[in-house]
């Protein structure tokens, strides 16, 4: 696909686009841009088009893309005349993918509601990086082998910052385990 739009077919690009785009506003509300997500990917994609020629051939263009998407995201958050709080980036969130089914028990949905809550309070808590690879790993479901690329780090530090990610996340969540409160548990 890199190499048609290497060759110049515009069609291939916007091939690319619509694979991605839906991961590359979770990646950018995930990261904070909140209402500016749109805006964030949008530049993204732009810089990614720009500089495809440094795209190492034969790599993944998901992790690639979501590195641009997640310098974007940075930047537009460091630029933000405030900073957006916790329950915006969490109704931001909560827009790109809905978690609970309508036809939920209503004692269920609140449940996930307040877990829901309760997880992006301790990630709030976390340091940049724990909480990118938290991110990237399990709210984005990327693999080991794509967080490492997307983040620019060996997989080794991958596997360690995760690591005392979810151990800090375990003594902030001492009430959170596993596989409580139904099917949509994280």
């Amino acid at each position: 696909m890199i190499a048609r739009v290497r060759a110049g077919e515009p069609e291939a690009y916007a091939e690319l686009v619509r694979a991605h785009t839906g991961i590359a506003l979770r990646a950018a509300r995930a990261l904070g841009a909140g209402a500016d997500a749109e805006d964030v990917v949008q530049q993204a994609f732009v810089k990614a088009y720009c500089t495809l020629g440094r795209f190492r051939e034969g790599a993944a263009f998901k992790p690639w893309l979501l590195a641009i998407v997640a310098n974007e995201a940075r930047n537009t958050v460091r630029t933000a005349a405030r900073q957006r709080t916790l329950a915006g980036r969490e109704a931001a969130f909560a827009e790109a993918e809905p978690l609970i089914p309508e036809s939920a028990d209503p004692a269920v949905a609140t449940l996930e509601t307040e877990r829901r809550a309760a997880l992006l309070s301790a990630l709030e808590q976390l340091s940049e990086e724990h909480r990118l690879v938290v991110t990237y790993r399990y709210l984005l479901e990327m693999n080991e082998s794509e967080t490492a690329e997307a983040l620019g780090w060996p997989r080794g530090t991958v596997k360690s910052r995760l690591t005392r990610a979810l151990r800090k996340l375990g003594r902030l969540l001492p009430d959170l385990q596993p596989g409580e409160g139904g099917a949509g548990s994280a």
